[in-house]
């Protein structure tokens, strides 16, 4: 296993099963209503442990971004640059991805994303992209103001 191998449990098989079926799984608590991600076995906003899979949209919007131009953990050395991003899914939660698919002059805060995945010999990782080349443009609007 690598940097970029995500640990793989019993417990998280269903979300890495349907990634690689091409969907993305959040857990969502029967108790208090509320959706969350990363996977986890109990809910963090009411600490039930009535929780179960359910599928996301694959709809988000961009919440923060950075992009890295340097990284010596192997296999991210070949990657670079790589954007790593936090979004705002449509069910509510933030997560940790990569922007994929898209300049980083063209990302502003808010455009809407959506999944698609990065699949390689051990993992298969979702991974966010503009919706679509044509919201890129619509998103952008003029350059911020210098101050």
């Amino acid at each position: 296993m690598d940097a970029a191998t995500p640990d793989m449990d019993a417990f998280t098989r269903p979300y890495w099963d349907a990634a690689a079926e091409g969907h993305l799984l959040i857990r969502r608590c029967t108790t208090c209503g509320r959706a969350h991600h990363y996977p986890r076995e109990f809910c963090p906003h009411c600490w039930s442990e009535a929780v179960h899979w359910e599928r996301s949209t694959g709809h988000a919007t961009l919440y923060t971004w950075s992009t890295v131009h340097r990284n010596d953990l192997p296999p991210f050395t070949a990657r670079t640059p790589y954007t790593p991003a936090v979004v705002d899914l449509a069910e509510g939660p933030r997560m940790m991805t990569e922007i994929v698919d898209c300049p980083t002059e063209h990302l502003r805060i808010g455009m809407p994303l959506e999944v698609t995945f990065r699949r390689d010999a051990t993992a298969t990782v979702p991974v966010f992209r503009p919706l679509t080349t044509l919201d890129v443009d619509v998103v952008r609007g003029p350059a911020p103001a210098a101050f």
